[in-house]
């Protein structure tokens, strides 16, 4: 009986997840942008409208472990601001769209849905990270890059 309820556990937790990734923007050979200040040093500005708001083209800080998400999600905010300078607040507020990869001992990954406010604004912008796939990590649209003189 064990047995008949372990298969069917394992069963259910595959069938969520497709046989073949949907992620487009996945590149195994970026490079995370370097660290200054607890801030990723971004450089470059995202030619895709897609890109961080659509599950399928997520902001792919991967290959970490699951434990450092946080850290990396704040280092990636801790290098923007809103476009015109303001500061970003952000939370999880969910995980979804479950995919193949092999960077998980579980050979599945998720994408991690993060709601974001700029100061003195109630307007929401939902964005899409990947913890388990790397891409390059550039500043989405409707984001500023924030410069060393920048509060």
């Amino acid at each position: 009986m064990k047995y008949f309820f372990s298969i069917v556990t394992a069963l259910l937790l595959t069938s969520c997840v497709s046989t073949k990734s949907t992620i487009k923007n996945v590149d195994s050979t970026a490079i995370r942008p370097l660290i200054k200040d607890k801030a990723y040093l971004i450089t470059e500005y995202a030619s895709d409208e897609k890109y961080g708001y659509d599950q399928d083209y997520p902001i792919n800080i991967g290959f970490i472990n699951e434990k450092q998400e946080d850290i990396n999600i704040q280092y990636f905010f801790n290098g923007l601001e809103g476009p015109n300078g303001e500061k970003i607040n952000y939370k999880k507020v969910e995980t979804c769209c479950p995919f193949p990869t092999k960077n998980s001992l579980m050979g599945a990954g998720t994408i991690g849905v993060y709601e974001i406010t700029f100061e003195g604004s109630q307007k929401k912008i939902t964005l899409y990270f990947n913890t388990f796939e790397k891409g390059k990590i550039v500043c989405p649209k409707g984001f500023k890059i924030k410069t060393t003189t920048s509060k």
